[in-house]
């Protein structure tokens, strides 16, 4: 983590001295960026499941650098380079019996996935300083962390027989998950300087989550919010 954080401030550093380059020499119109806020994520409810499911919305992050390269007047293209943190929060019961005897489960627990996400934006200015885009996302699934409780109820007949909680922590295993992430992200920004904006997009999965579903689709959705800064 603490890499490749090392990573995107260095590909910052590139390029703001790239871009002070360029202004020093040529008026190109290509300017490059910071950016970085919040993500809600989830992911979209399985049709498959024999139990109650119910997927919620997680906080998480993205932050990175981006190019922007005008083609018209009006539209340019935006490839960025993201860190950005998808999941869900999740809470689902399930019960299963024989004879007297039943047992539930209840899980109340969070999904954390870390991506390497490259968006590429097809940006429309409808005003100098406002924007709206569209365009595919790509990622690359770096790992993430499953955190929370499990709580395990066994009854027979009328006597509750276990009754204990288990704190859950530890890493997903990759192997169970796509690595190849793929999305399609709407989405507008507002300029209150030449440098500084406000950002806010949200992008729909198109590729499934994990490796072995059949019958329930799993994809990641996320609205993200924040900020940008632009090297003029």
């Amino acid at each position: 983590m603490k890499k490749l954080f090392t990573v995107l401030t260095v590909a910052g550093s590139l390029f703001a001295n790239a871009q002070e380059k360029n202004q020093s020499k040529t008026s190109s119109p290509v300017t490059f960026g910071v950016k970085a806020g919040l993500n809600g994520s989830t992911l979209t409810k399985g049709d498959g499941y024999e139990y109650d499911n119910n997927e919620k919305m997680k906080v998480g992050f993205h932050a990175g650098v981006f190019a922007n390269i005008p083609v018209s007047e009006k539209f340019s293209i935006q490839p960025e380079l993201l860190f950005t943190q998808l999941g869900s929060k999740s809470d689902y019961n399930y019960r299963t019996s024989s004879g007297s005897y039943r047992i539930t489960q209840h899980y109340d627990y969070s999904t954390t996935l870390n991506y390497l996400s490259l968006p590429v934006m097809v940006q429309y200015n409808i005003l100098p300083q406002l924007y709206v885009e569209a365009g595919p996302e790509f990622g690359f699934l770096l790992g993430g962390k499953t955190k929370g409780d499990l709580t395990t109820i066994e009854t027979t007949g009328n006597s509750i027989s276990v009754d204990h909680t288990d704190h859950i922590s530890k890493n997903i295993s990759t192997g169970l998950f796509n690595r190849f992430n793929l999305g399609l992200g709407i989405g507008a920004g507002y300029y209150f300087t030449k440098n500084f904006g406000v950002t806010a997009r949200f992008t729909a999965g198109i590729t499934e989550v994990y490796k072995y579903n059949e019958d329930d689709k799993v994809r990641n959705n996320a609205l993200q919010i924040g900020v940008a800064y632009k090297f003029k």
